[in-house]
């Protein structure tokens, strides 16, 4: 079986706080066979600008645990060119925590595009947020 499509997801964290709720989800899908966690990147970004790359051991102690129960296939796969990417969208003071992860749920319809020899024009991915806002205002 081949791979399912990657998403790249990066969440911002004002303040310079990440938040343990997020692992758990992230665990849950992973248990559930859904996503593959490829790696994960946390990028922190100062009050003068400067940003760095944390280690899980960096982070908070009461929220570094929850992602250390997250084994990621591919670490290392994110680095500090993802960081130094993402560094002009950081406000000062925030950070960000980068995910990527393969669509398991995505791998047999993957194969079956590629046995029917077709192939994929392009795919969209609409936030969350865009659907519910969209939704709510009808």
């Amino acid at each position: 079986m081949g791979f399912g499509p990657v998403d790249i997801v990066i969440i911002d964290f004002p303040g310079n706080k990440f938040n343990g709720k997020v692992a758990p989800a992230i665990l849950e899908l992973v248990e559930s066979g859904t996503i593959r966690l490829i790696d994960l990147l946390f990028i922190s970004k100062d009050a003068d600008g400067v940003v760095s790359v944390l280690a899980i051991e960096d982070l908070d102690p009461n929220e570094g645990p929850a992602f250390m129960a997250l084994g990621v296939a591919f670490p290392g796969t994110l680095d500090s060119e993802d960081a130094d990417e993402l560094s002009d969208d950081l406000a000062p003071n925030s950070s960000a925590l980068m995910v990527a992860f393969e669509n398991t749920w995505a791998a047999k319809f993957t194969d079956a595009i590629s046995a029917s020899n077709a192939r994929v024009l392009d795919q969209i991915r609409i936030p969350a947020e865009v659907v519910t806002n969209f939704l709510a205002a009808r």
